[in-house]
């Protein structure tokens, strides 16, 4: 029973890590200079109910953020001065590796028109599941799972990404299947 209960607690109350309150602090930030800008990003119709007002909405959002931001932050400081202790370095190092892939999102997409759309996809999946540690018959699925991938979205979605500069160096008909289809 007391097994239960500590599962339990486990999933009501989530462990401590101290860097929560960098957390805290920038959101808090962010929604005091989102309500500092209010007044100068948003107007007030005359004449329009309160309802009715374009800046009514964001104003509501800028406050829930104010709101649950400084209670969080209130909470990250009360949890910090109890549970002590905790490299808040190490734990931002942990945050900052999933920039990793922002920085692969950012290539590829000005990859994309450069080499083109399929190619950009065929390479970065496979370049991807190499990074992520895969081998063997997972590594040699990747360019296939692009290639249905970019064959749902360009044929099969119709969505329209415009062709690489690569594209122009083939002959015409091939160079309008792979605009048009890949």
């Amino acid at each position: 029973m007391s097994d239960e209960r500590h599962d339990l607690s486990e999933l009501t109350h989530p462990p401590h890590h101290r860097a929560e309150i960098v957390f805290a602090v920038t959101s808090f930030l962010i929604a005091v200079i989102l309500a500092a800008l209010w007044s100068s990003e948003t107007s007030w119709a005359s004449g329009q109910p309160w309802s009715r007002q374009p800046g009514l909405w964001p104003l509501i959002a800028i406050v829930g953020m104010l709101v649950f931001g400084a209670g969080e932050l209130i909470a990250c400081l009360v949890r910090n001065a109890r549970a002590g202790g905790g490299n808040v370095l190490a734990e931002l190092g942990i945050w900052a590796k999933a920039g990793e892939y922002v920085v692969w999102f950012l290539i590829y997409v000005m990859a994309v028109p450069y080499i083109g759309y399929l190619p950009a996809s065929v390479l970065f999946a496979t370049l991807l599941a190499f990074r992520l540690g895969y081998r063997g018959l997972p590594l040699l699925l990747a360019p296939l799972i692009a290639l249905g991938i970019v064959v749902v979205f360009k044929a099969g979605l119709s969505v329209r990404i415009p062709g690489g500069a690569v594209y122009d160096l083939l002959p015409q008909g091939l160079r309008n299947f792979l605009v048009v289809y890949l």
